[in-house]
């Protein structure tokens, strides 16, 4: 078992490879020549070491042992970039586990699919795909959906179906590496710039509508960290996500092992979360297996008001909205002063 395979694993599923992940750009051929270049550099440096030394050889001697130790750094430093870049990889295929699967029992009848091009700040061209359930009444709010790992937007379908049943219109879109989306391998900082894009996206297609922002597991700490970089959102969602990725590590049967710093997607939701501008609700169930309750208890203790934190007792990872529908209800009128149906 990989200790870094951490979380966001649904319990009904035990498929853990994904099935569509963009190549990963891979040094390897290029560090295979490095390296025998630098091999062959120490060899010669080495079998010269032996040689004896005259007088006129020492500082040639020195020179040569200068440069082996020279070499040695940089084959040390160069192993080491590689082996943090192979590292940061495993870890992006680990906790996001993007695929294009298919999920049965998924329904999205009343859902419209949308495409959202977009370009990125360093000049990449990113197509994004979502679901778009649009609400009976022409002036509802607008809510943007944020799925955790594993799911995509068409597995999210009954979650999004709920929230639309409660009064939004909804949209729920794909990260890269995600279902019909650029074919890419996601990071933490793509997939909060795919949710800006898509952030922006909602507020072209119904300008002057109140938006809120919706995530669930992984897609919770995407969503606080585009909640505290905007400033119109109406409200924030989250549910059943957590504090941070070491903190997750930490709770799990492996958690004892000293790996905090190889970490290098660390969601820190717990250091973001006091940033948002808005009325924040958390929810949580006391059975969840993946993520503890006590790790969505100590985020909601981090923020600021006005907030509210809902405990649904014996709700798991995974169904924790379906069975707290009149919470949410609830919450939704006194927390955000709406009307939900």
């Amino acid at each position: 078992m990989n200790i870094l395979t951490i979380c966001y694993q649904n319990e009904s599923f035990t498929d853990q490879t994904p099935t569509s992940v963009a190549p990963i750009d891979d040094a390897d051929a290029e560090m295979t020549g490095a390296a025998a270049i630098l091999v062959q550099f120490l060899t010669s440096i080495v079998l010269h070491r032996f040689t004896p030394l005259t007088p006129m050889s020492a500082a040639a001697f020195w020179s040569r042992k200068r440069l082996f130790f020279g070499a040695m750094a940089v084959l040390l430093a160069g192993g080491a970039a590689w082996g943090l870049k192979e590292l940061d990889a495993k870890q992006r295929v680990w906790i996001f586990q993007p695929s294009n699967r298919t999920w049965p029992g998924a329904n999205t009848a009343g859902m419209q699919e949308v495409d959202i091009p977009y370009t990125t700040r360093s000049g990449q061209k990113v197509q994004l795909h979502g679901l778009w359930m649009p609400a009976a009444r022409a002036k509802a709010p607008q809510l943007l959906f944020l799925h955790g790992a594993r799911w995509n937007v068409t597995g999210s379908s009954p979650r999004i179906r709920r929230l639309n049943e409660l009064g939004f219109s909804v949209l729920a879109v794909d990260y890269r590496g995600f279902g019909k989306s650029s074919h890419a391998l996601p990071s933490e900082s793509t997939a909060t710039e795919d949710a800006r894009a898509a952030w922006d996206w909602l507020a072209r297609k119904s300008p002057g509508q109140p938006r809120y922002i919706f995530g669930h597991s992984l897609g919770g700490a995407i969503a606080i960290d585009l909640a505290r970089s905007v400033k119109d959102e109406k409200g924030v969602l989250v549910e059943s996500t957590f504090t941070n990725i070491p903190d997750v590590f930490d709770s799990m049967r492996w958690g004892w092992l000293p790996v905090d710093w190889l970490i290098t997607q660390r969601f820190d939701s717990i250091d973001k979360v006091a940033d948002i501008g808005s009325p924040l609700l958390v929810v949580h169930g006391t059975a969840d297996p993946l993520i503890p309750s006590r790790l969505g208890q100590q985020l909601f203790d981090a923020a600021k008001e006005p907030k509210r934190f809902i405990l649904v007792d014996g709700a798991t990872h995974h169904n924790t909205q379906a069975r707290a529908m009149d919470e949410y209800r609830k919450a939704l009128r006194e927390l955000f002063e709406l009307n939900p149906r």
